[in-house]
């Protein structure tokens, strides 16, 4: 992630003044089911899990593909995930037979929700929010852990005892029998998923972004061998203080991420990325989100047996929390669901977006590398068309 973007969202959140649940050094409740896995003094990570301090049905507080569906407000969410209690031990990323990882794993296949006991080494505090993993509420080193008896998913655990399987191909698999992207991902993060002499835990931000660039590659594989789109698609989503374009055109596959922190309907952070052929070498400057972004396309591309480009504008309005690259992903999901516009002019699709957008089209295009090339080569230069 470039640093301009990571210090923008970093002051962000932190001018957030929220509050999270408060408990004491013991806690008796329910995990959705969820996990969390640092990153930091990799490959000793500290790992464990996310406990609500209630009973019951508490499976949304974990479930961000339903969020968007239920039309969960950005507050609601907020909630749900401030109410989730992390409890962390420093683990050795390979240390998979040791008990706390174990139960990480069980819970990570679990079919629903379950009870669980925590005991920690004193009072969680703070809170957590990020642009690419969900937030949660107080952590604290855990002393002991308990957890009542799970229901594995019976995919997920087929999955789990298949041990000659690949994690790519464990992925794909999943997903095309729709176990939920969340689901695969926290496997993966536990050490559930791939060759069984090569499993570890993975830090959660990078199995989010493992899950979405092995989909994307797979969908790519597919996509690059069907026809050309023959029209200008043009898609529209909002939601959770997020408005999405997203512009399909008849080409080969290239694609240009462009997202605007909006700060007024006149000014705004803007950060973008982009690649020209089936696979991106670097990691995208933007971050987790670029491959959030372009797995959603390519699925939809896939979807509907077409070769096209992609472009992606997103504006992030005022009052916008860092909510996780989930917010991407499902936006972009539901927005390729929408029927699109259709155009046979690109300068009429750029006329039309330019309506949709709060800052206009022009402040996107000063930051774009392929967009306002693919006008030029139609002979619509951007002084004509803003004139």
């Amino acid at each position: 992630m470039i640093k301009s973007k990571y210090a923008f969202l970093q002051r962000l959140t932190r001018d957030i003044k929220m509050k999270s649940t408060s408990v004491g050094e013991e806690l008796e409740g329910a995990t959705p089911p969820s996990v969390f896995i640092g990153s930091w003094n990799y490959p000793k990570v500290y790992a464990g899990p996310m406990i609500a301090p209630l009973q019951g049905e508490v499976e949304i507080f974990d479930s961000p593909e339903r969020w968007i569906p239920e039309e969960k407000t950005q507050e609601e969410i907020i909630d749900y995930r401030l109410n989730l209690v992390r409890g962390k031990q420093l683990v050795g990323v390979r240390d998979l037979d040791t008990k706390l990882v174990e139960k990480l794993q069980e819970i990570s296949l679990s079919s629903g929700a379950i009870e669980s006991e925590a005991r920690f080494r004193k009072k969680p505090r703070g809170l957590f929010f990020s642009e690419e993993q969900t937030p949660h509420g107080p952590s604290a080193v855990i002393e002991n852990f308990e957890i009542d008896n799970v229901r594995w998913d019976r995919e997920l655990e087929r999955a789990y005892y298949d041990t000659d399987l690949k994690a790519s191909e464990a992925i794909i698999e999943l997903h095309s029998r729709e176990v939920p992207f969340s689901a695969v991902q926290k496997a993966l993060s536990v050490g559930a998923l791939g060759d069984g002499r090569r499993r570890r835990l993975v830090p959660t931000r990078w199995s989010i972004t493992a899950c979405d660039s092995t989909l994307a590659d797979h969908f790519m594989k597919r996509v690059a061998e069907y026809e050309i789109l023959d029209a200008y698609h043009l898609y529209e989503f909002e939601s959770l203080q997020n408005h999405y374009l997203v512009l399909l055109t008849p080409s080969e596959w290239q694609y240009e991420w462009m997202e605007a922190f909006m700060k007024s309907d006149n000014h705004a952070m803007i950060f973008s990325d982009h690649e020209t052929g089936p696979c991106k070498r670097e990691y995208s400057r933007v971050g987790g989100c670029y491959y959030s972004a372009k797995m959603a396309v390519l699925e939809a591309l896939d979807r509907i047996g077409r070769q096209a480009g992609a472009f992606i504008l997103r504006e992030a309005y005022p009052g916008y929390v860092p909510l996780g690259v989930f917010n991407v992903r499902e936006n972009v999901k539901n927005a390729m669901k929408e029927e699109p516009l259709i155009f046979n002019d690109l300068k009429d699709a750029l006329k039309v977006m330019d309506s949709k957008l709060r800052l206009g089209l022009e402040s996107f295009m000063k930051r774009s590398s392929l967009l306002k090339d693919l006008g030029a080569s139609r002979q619509t230069t951007l002084d004509s068309f803003f004139s």
